[in-house]
C-alpha cells in the first residue's frame, strides 16, 4: 500500500465562511460542491472542509470541549500574519507570552468555525 495524499478535513457549519477563510489566509482558490470544498494552493489540494451543520468547535487551551487536531503555520513576519488572520475572521485565543523575542514564537487562534490554529516563527538569528 502507498499513502499518495494526505489532506486534513475540517467540519464546519458554514462552508463558505470556513473555506473563504482558509483559502485567502493560504493564498489558494476554493473548489466548491454541495456538502465538501477544496482548497487549492499552487495546483496542489492542500485542505478539505466538510458541512457539519452540528459541529461544536473545541474550547482551546482550555476547556471541556477539547481540541482534536491543529494546524501549525510558520510564518516569516508573524506581525503580519497576525494581522491578516484577523482580518479574514479569526480569533486570538492566547498571545505569545513575549512575541518580540528571538526564541520560537507560537501564537493560537480560531477559525470562523472554531477550529483552533497557530501561527508559529521560528528562531531569530
Amino acid at each position: 500500500m502507498r499513502v499518495f495524499r494526505t489532506i486534513v478535513v475540517l467540519d464546519a457549519p458554514d462552508l463558505d465562511a470556513e473555506s473563504s477563510f482558509w483559502a485567502q489566509l493560504l493564498d489558494g482558490t476554493v473548489e466548491a460542491e454541495d456538502d465538501w470544498h477544496s482548497i487549492v494552493v499552487d495546483g496542489e489540494w492542500r485542505l478539505g472542509i466538510q458541512h457539519a451543520p452540528n459541529h461544536v468547535p473545541p474550547v482551546w487551551p482550555g476547556g471541556d470541549q477539547q481540541q482534536q487536531i491543529h494546524l501549525d503555520l510558520w510564518v516569516d513576519d508573524l506581525a503580519a500574519a497576525h494581522e491578516r488572520a484577523l482580518d479574514l475572521g479569526a480569533r486570538l485565543l492566547q498571545a505569545a507570552d513575549d512575541p518580540l523575542t528571538r526564541d520560537e514564537v507560537f501564537q493560537v487562534y480560531a477559525d470562523p468555525a472554531g477550529h483552533p490554529f497557530c501561527l508559529c516563527r521560528g528562531p531569530l538569528d
